[in-house]
């Protein structure tokens, strides 16, 4: 398909600076408003990790047991506003 419905992107923001960054999910954001691609980012970048909808994770609780985390930014917005 022709734009790609989906684009992973692993640590593409690893050797940018914060304005690189900024500029860098600007582009993503126009690119997925214009084209319908949904951007999968694989990221530790906290400005990246700030500018998407969802975020996911994995977390260990205790020694060798992992549970995947899944967090809407927009819905967690709302919560920390309403409190």
């Amino acid at each position: 398909a022709n734009p790609a419905p989906v684009c992973v992107l692993d640590e593409v923001d690893a050797p940018l600076d914060d304005a690189n960054v900024d500029r860098f999910c600007a582009m993503l954001d126009e690119m997925s408003r214009e084209t319908e691609t949904k951007f999968i980012i694989i990221t530790h970048h906290a400005l990246t990790m700030s500018r998407m909808n969802r975020l996911y994770g994995v977390t260990m609780i205790e020694r060798g047991v992992s549970q995947l985390v899944s967090v809407d930014l927009s819905k967690a917005e709302q919560l920390a506003a309403a409190e």
